[in-house]
């Protein structure tokens, strides 16, 4: 095994829900910064299928203003690694995340109160904007195996 892949195994994985590539432009937060200085340890950023076609969705189809704000929010996502989730595994965004969550024990970034609600109901960590300041973890992260 390489160094390389030695390395980025030992990365956790953090998956980012829709709104968080917002986040942004709603709250000028830098989310790669925060989540450097909130994580013990380096991380992966996670962009799963069903968040990228919602975003493209939003982009294709909202009012001009939304459609430029998604356009930025897409241009965040080559900072994550893609994963593909069958359609069969999840017929939502919300379930892939909560699937995926449970399957890797990985964090959450999502502003969404009822799926942080859903991850916390099942011991997944959440991070989250907190006081349109800053990123907060709710629950505890473990290190990445």
């Amino acid at each position: 095994m390489s160094i390389e892949s030695k390395r980025k195994m030992k990365r956790l994985r953090v998956i980012l829900d829709s709104n968080a590539f917002f986040v942004p432009l709603q709250f000028k937060i830098d989310i790669w910064e925060e989540l450097k200085t909130l994580l013990p340890v380096k991380f992966e950023p996670i962009l799963l299928s069903p968040i990228k076609k919602e975003l493209e969705t939003i982009t294709e189809k909202s009012s001009p203003k939304i459609r430029k704000m998604s356009s930025y929010a897409l241009k965040l996502t080559d900072k994550c690694s893609f994963f593909e989730v069958d359609d069969n595994i999840a017929s939502s965004p919300d379930d892939a995340i909560i699937e995926m969550a449970k399957k890797w024990h990985c964090p959450v970034f999502t502003n969404d109160r009822e799926l942080r609600k859903k991850l916390r109901n099942i011991s997944v960590p959440v991070i989250y904007v907190r006081q349109k300041a800053h990123l907060e973890i709710d629950g505890r992260i473990h290190s990445p195996v």
